[in-house]
């Protein structure tokens, strides 16, 4: 059978139009961030149930005094409690918590207390998160809100967080907060990052009983008492490095009901000022999120290869009908993007950008493999947390 060169041209375009065909209009419209926006607004309840927040914090000293007057600011009607765990700091992290505690006037409203060391068989976070469980002393709360230290939470999160969980019994209510997008690296690869998350794990397919797409977003998780004890407390997915997503999974798993959304009032005061901070960032969990296997890593490059490039290499040096093919494409990718892009109110311009993104997301997917081959994956606080590559 003779090669041609053009037919092959064609069916590749015609695969790059049904790839872009199906993300943007039957991947659960993951793009249009403007639905998944939380926007609630609460009404008044019988009554509001009891919150605990656990802030596990390991060397946070630069931001943990934000964080924590950000939680006391809490305009929530409600018993609340504040947990923050010092999972082994070095640097201040606890005392700086508890002068932030007695500057604001809530001394008493906040509990700092000591992580035992990291056993065998735990993740660091997941470790932090159940020893502020175990420090809990008195009565038991309704919902556990497992929140980051370098998070800063407008007065009302808690609030609309406790009010729609409440009207629409969900067992686990999260939210994507903003990430910094000031610096030219993080302009050119923040956005594509929520973009990214966001068509792994679409909201409305979180939400759907019916689909078993379960996620959330670790910085920022209100989570039932009774839901977590349903599934065994945090000890039943201890060993788990993407925890947030871990944990939504077995929630849904137990017939739990989900619900993820993105905001702009929740912020992250981590900074990212260089392109190695954020690559780092990927690798610490990508390698993890293809199951460890080399055969969906391949898989992976060359896919993002064929979604993101080949569109545009269609457009510029393709003839009909492969150039209509990927030019429609190519356009589809970049009007979808540009909902991640105006969402960090960034300029339309790098809404063209998004296959450099890939490309570095790519490479930084490979750096991950090869960090776990070398048993050095997983990396998070100076612990390597992914299982031997050995």
């Amino acid at each position: 059978m003779s090669f041609h060169p053009i037919l092959v041209t064609n069916l590749l375009a015609l695969l790059v139009f049904v790839i872009w065909l199906y993300l943007a209009f039957l991947r659960g419209n993951f793009w249009r961030l403007e639905l998944e926006e939380d926007s609630s607004d609460p009404k008044p309840l019988e009554k509001w149930p009891h919150v605990i927040a656990i802030v596990p914090a390991r060397n946070e000293a630069a931001t943990i005094a934000r964080a924590v007057t950000s939680l006391l600011s809490q305009e929530y009607p409600g018993e609340f409690e504040i947990i923050v765990v010092d999972d082994q700091s070095d640097d201040g992290t606890a005392a700086l918590a508890r002068k932030a505690a007695e500057e604001a006037g809530w001394a008493a409203r906040i509990t700092v207390h000591a992580a035992s060391e990291l056993p065998p068989g735990w993740t660091g976070k997941l470790w932090a998160l159940n020893e502020g469980i175990s420090a809990i002393s008195g009565n038991a709360p309704d919902f556990f809100w497992f929140t980051d230290a370098d998070i800063v939470h407008a007065p009302d999160t808690l609030q609309r967080l406790v009010f729609r969980a409440e009207t629409e019994s969900l067992d686990l209510a999260s939210l994507m907060v903003l990430l910094q997008a000031k610096t030219f690296p993080e302009k050119l690869l923040i956005p594509p990052f929520l973009y990214f998350f966001l068509m792994l794990y679409p909201p409305r397919w979180i939400a759907d009983l019916q689909k078993r797409t379960a996620g959330a977003a670790g910085g920022c998780i209100l989570m039932r008492r009774a839901a977590l004890e349903r599934i065994g407390g945090l000890a039943s997915i201890r060993n788990e490095v993407i925890d947030d997503c871990a944990l939504a999974r077995a929630v849904k798993n137990t017939g739990g009901r989900l619900w993820m959304g993105v905001t702009r009032t929740s912020m992250s005061l981590r900074e990212y000022k260089t392109f190695a901070e954020i690559r780092d960032l990927i690798a610490r969990t990508a390698f993890t999120q293809l199951h460890y296997s080399t055969l969906l890593l391949i898989a992976t490059l060359l896919g993002l290869f064929v979604t993101y490039w080949l569109p545009w290499i269609l457009f510029f040096a393709g003839e009909d009908p492969a150039w209509l093919l990927g030019s429609t494409a190519a356009s589809l990718m970049t009007v979808t993007f540009l909902f991640a892009v105006k969402f960090y109110n960034r300029s339309v311009i790098l809404a063209l950008t998004l296959p450099f993104a890939a490309a570095f997301y790519g490479y930084a997917t490979f750096l991950s493999a090869v960090r776990y081959w070398l048993g050095r994956g997983a990396q998070w606080k100076g612990r390597s947390q992914a299982p031997s590559g050995s």
